[in-house]
C-alpha cells in the first residue's frame, strides 16, 4: 500500500503506519532571474516604472540623512554679558562621518587654558544660512553643549536599531507593509520633531525619526535589487545613490529658502505624504513571495506583471505557469536571520561585510577632520566650502565606482578600494610624522606647510575610497544575502555602517580626545579587511541566491582569470563532480578484495551463508 501511494502520489498517511514524503520541490520557480523574470518580459515596462517609484524618495531620504547637518550646527557666538572678561574662541569646523559639521567652543582668559563658561549671555548667529536653529533656540552652548551630542546620537540609534529591527520584519511579512507603515510613522514623527518644546523632546522624537527612516532605505533597498535582472542591478543602485547625492547637494538652498529649522523640518518631511499612494501602486516583490513559497500571491502579481510588459501569458513554452499551479497547495515557508548561523560560508561573508562596512563608514570620519582647517574657518562660507567640498568626493566615489566594478567586479573593486583607504590612512599616520622627525627640522614653517599639504591630500584620497568602499559592500551584502534573508542581512550591514558614523559624535562629546588612537585602530581595521576581503565570491553576472543553500553555494573565484585555457577557475564549485576512475588499490588491497570475494562466491555455491 506504501509503494501504491507513492507512485499515485497519494500523501495521505498510509495503512502501514508509513507517511509518503513531501513532493520534490520545484525546478523552475526558484530559478527567479534563468527563468521566471525572462518568461514575465526581463527588465520590461513594469520594472522601469517600479525601479523610478524607489528613485524618487532617494531625493527625500537624502533630505533626511543630512539635516543634522544643518538643525544642529553651531552658531558663532559672542559674549554679550560675563562675570568676567571672557571671550569666545576661533569656531573651528569639524566633519564627522555622517556628514555632521559642528563647532567646537574653547572659552580661556587669555592665559591658553581651557576653562569653564562663565559668560552670562551670548549672542549666536547661525552660519547654515538658517536665521534659527535648534543650538541657536535653545541656548546649548556651554554646560548645554552635551545636549547637541545627544540629539546627534538619537538619529544615528534610531536608525541603527531600525535597519536591525525592520529588516527582520522585511523577510517575516515582507517588504512592502514594512516599507508602508515606515512611511506613516515617519509622516507622524517627522511632523511632530518640528513642534518640539525642548531639546529632550527633540531627540526623543528623532530616534523614532531615525527608527522609520531606516525602515523605508532598506524596504525600497531591497525591493530594487530583487526587480533587477543581473546586469541591471549595480547602474540602478549607483542612480538612487546619485539621488541621495542630489538631496545632500540642495539642502543649503533649502535651508537658505526656509530660514527656520522648523519650516526646514516641515519642508523635508512633507513630501514623504506622495509616498502614501505606493499602498496602492506598490506590490509586494515577486521574488520573495516566490522564495517563501507564497503562490497563491504569486499567481496573481505574474499575470498582472504580463500584461503590464505584454507578454502572452496563455502561451506557456517554459512550463513555468503549469508547474506554478502544480505548486499552489504549498504552505508559505518563512525564514528568519537566526538560521544564518547554522551556514557554513553565509554567515561569514556577511560578517566580512559588516566589518568592512563599519570600518569605511568610521575611517571616513578620521579624513574629514584631518581634511577640515582648523584655522581661519569663520562665516557662512567656510561652511559652504567644506560641505560642497565633501559632497563632491562622495559624487566623485560613486562615479569612481562605476568603471571600477565593470572591470574588476564586485570583489575586485571593494579590494582595491581597500587597499587605497589602508595606504591614505598609514601614510598619513607615518609618513608626515617622519617628515617632521628626519628632514626638515631647522626650517619649520616649510616642515608645517608640507606637512598640512600632504595632510589634506591624504585625507581627500581616503575619504574618496573609503566612500567606496561603504557603498559597495552594502550592494556586496545585498547580492550575496538570499532573498529569504535579504532584509535581516542588509540590516546588519547597514547597522555595521551606523556604528561607523556614530564614532563621529562619540569623538566629538570626548573633545577629540583619543582621535589620534581612533584612527590608528581603524587603520588596522583596514588591513585585516583586505585579507578578509579575499574570502568573498564574486556576485558580478551572477542570479540573486533564494535559499540559504543557494546562499551557500556561492563559488569563490580567484582574483586574476586562468591562464591556461580550461584551467579550473574556481576554487569551490557548485556540485563539484571527481573522477576516480584512475584512482587504483594497492596491491595489498587488491589481494585481499580479490580473496574476500573468491570465499563469497564459493559460499554462494554450497548454499552457506555468512555472518
Amino acid at each position: 500500500m506504501a509503494v501504491a501511494g507513492l507512485e499515485t502520489g497519494d500523501h495521505r498517511q498510509a495503512e502501514n503506519g508509513f507517511v509518503s514524503p513531501e513532493p520534490p520541490p520545484p525546478k523552475l520557480l526558484p530559478q527567479i532571474d534563468v527563468s521566471v523574470l525572462p518568461f514575465l518580459g526581463g527588465f520590461g515596462k513594469y520594472q522601469r516604472e517600479l525601479i523610478v517609484l524607489t528613485w524618487i524618495p532617494a531625493l527625500f531620504i537624502g533630505f533626511s540623512q543630512f539635516s543634522d547637518y544643518f538643525l544642529l550646527a553651531q552658531p558663532n557666538s559672542t559674549c554679550v554679558h560675563g562675570e568676567a572678561n571672557w571671550t569666545a574662541g576661533p569656531l573651528s569646523l569639524t566633519g564627522d562621518a555622517n556628514f555632521s559639521m559642528t563647532g567646537r567652543y574653547v572659552y580661556g582668559d587669555g592665559t591658553g587654558n581651557d576653562t569653564q563658561c562663565l559668560c552670562a549671555g551670548w549672542k549666536l548667529e547661525s552660519q547654515t544660512g538658517l536665521v534659527q536653529n535648534v543650538v541657536t533656540k535653545w541656548n546649548l552652548v556651554c554646560s548645554s553643549a552635551q545636549n547637541v551630542h545627544i540629539a546627534k546620537f538619537s538619529l544615528l540609534v534610531g536608525s541603527i536599531f531600525g535597519y536591525l529591527v525592520m529588516g527582520v520584519l522585511a523577510d517575516w511579512f515582507g517588504r512592502q507593509p514594512v516599507l508602508i507603515i515606515s512611511l506613516l510613522f515617519m509622516l507622524v514623527f517627522g511632523l511632530t520633531v518640528a513642534f518640539s518644546v525642548n531639546v529632550s523632546m527633540f531627540s526623543t522624537l528623532r530616534f523614532f525619526e531615525g527608527f522609520c527612516l531606516a525602515g523605508i532605505t532598506l524596504s525600497l533597498y531591497v525591493m530594487r535589487i530583487e526587480l533587477c535582472l543581473p546586469d541591471k542591478r549595480f547602474s540602478m543602485t549607483v542612480v538612487a545613490s546619485f539621488v541621495v547625492l542630489a538631496g545632500q547637494l540642495l539642502m543649503p538652498g533649502l535651508a537658505a529658502l526656509c530660514r527656520d529649522w522648523q519650516v526646514l523640518q516641515v519642508v523635508i518631511i512633507c513630501p514623504f505624504i506622495l509616498m502614501l499612494s505606493y499602498i496602492w501602486i506598490f506590490p509586494e516583490s515577486l521574488r520573495w513571495l516566490l522564495s517563501t513559497q507564497q503562490y497563491h500571491r504569486s499567481k496573481g502579481l505574474m499575470y498582472r506583471i504580463g500584461r503590464k510588459n505584454k507578454v502572452d501569458m496563455e502561451v506557456d513554452t517554459t512550463g513555468i505557469l503549469s508547474e506554478l499551479e502544480r505548486e499552489l497547495p504549498r504552505k508559505p515557508k518563512r525564514t528568519c536571520i537566526i538560521k544564518m548561523v547554522g551556514t557554513r560560508n553565509l554567515w561569514k561573508n556577511i560578517v566580512v561585510l559588516c566589518v568592512n562596512s563599519l570600518t569605511g563608514y568610521g575611517i571616513h570620519h578620521c579624513f574629514a577632520r584631518s581634511m577640515m582647517d582648523p584655522e581661519a574657518r569663520e562665516g557662512f562660507h567656510s561652511f559652504l566650502a567644506d560641505y560642497f567640498t565633501m559632497a563632491g568626493i562622495a559624487v566623485a566615489s560613486c562615479l569612481s565606482l562605476c568603471p571600477a566594478v565593470v572591470l574588476l567586479g564586485r570583489r575586485g573593486g571593494l579590494l582595491v578600494f581597500m587597499i587605497v583607504t589602508a595606504l591614505a590612512s598609514l601614510l598619513q599616520l607615518g609618513l608626515l610624522n617622519l617628515i617632521g622627525k628626519y628632514s626638515l627640522r631647522h626650517d619649520i614653517e616649510l616642515r608645517d606647510t608640507l606637512n598640512k599639504k600632504f595632510s589634506v591630500a591624504f585625507s581627500i584620497i581616503g575619504m574618496f575610497s573609503s566612500h567606496a568602499v561603504s557603498n559597495l559592500s552594502i550592494f556586496f551584502c545585498a547580492e550575496i544575502t538570499p532573498t529569504v534573508i535579504r532584509g535581516g542581512g542588509l540590516g546588519l550591514v547597514l547597522a555595521s555602517a551606523g556604528f561607523g558614523m556614530l564614532t563621529a559624535p562619540i569623538m566629538e562629546l570626548h573633545n577629540q580626545k583619543g582621535y589620534f588612537l581612533h584612527h590608528v585602530i581603524f587603520a588596522c581595521c583596514t588591513l585585516i579587511c583586505i585579507i578578509c576581503i579575499l574570502l568573498l565570491p564574486e556576485t558580478r553576472h551572477q542570479p540573486l541566491p533564494e535559499s540559504l543553500a543557494d546562499g551557500e553555494s556561492y563559488a569563490r573565484q580567484p582574483l586574476l582569470p586562468p591562464k591556461r585555457l580550461g584551467e579550473q577557475h574556481l576554487l569551490l564549485t557548485r556540485g563539484e563532480t571527481r573522477d576516480y576512475s584512475r584512482v587504483h588499490d594497492t596491491p595489498v588491497r587488491q589481494a585481499i578484495t580479490s580473496e574476500a570475494s573468491a570465499c563469497e562466491g564459493s559460499a554462494a555455491t554450497n548454499g552457506v551463508k555468512l555472518p
